[in-house]
């Protein structure tokens, strides 16, 4: 499933949580790549990332830390 992550609308965000979430549910997103991603969504573009398995995970994840998504696919 793709989703696009569009914002993260936390006052403070946690950089380190986020990359964490990005590394273990996007598809095959490394933890450099996940970093790199992060520094992408807090600079305001968007990101588009491949999930799958359990995506409610994924999107609960998202929820907590302020991230807004679409799902693409």
């Amino acid at each position: 499933m793709k989703i696009q992550l569009t914002s993260c609308d936390a006052a403070r965000p946690d950089k380190r949580a986020i990359a964490k979430v990005l590394e273990e549910y996007a598809d095959g997103m490394s933890p450099g790549d996940a970093r790199e991603q992060t520094e992408f969504l807090l600079e305001g573009s968007p990101i588009d990332i491949e999930v799958s398995g359990n995506a409610s995970s994924a999107y609960r994840a998202f929820r907590k830390l302020d991230i807004e998504y679409d799902i693409v696919e």
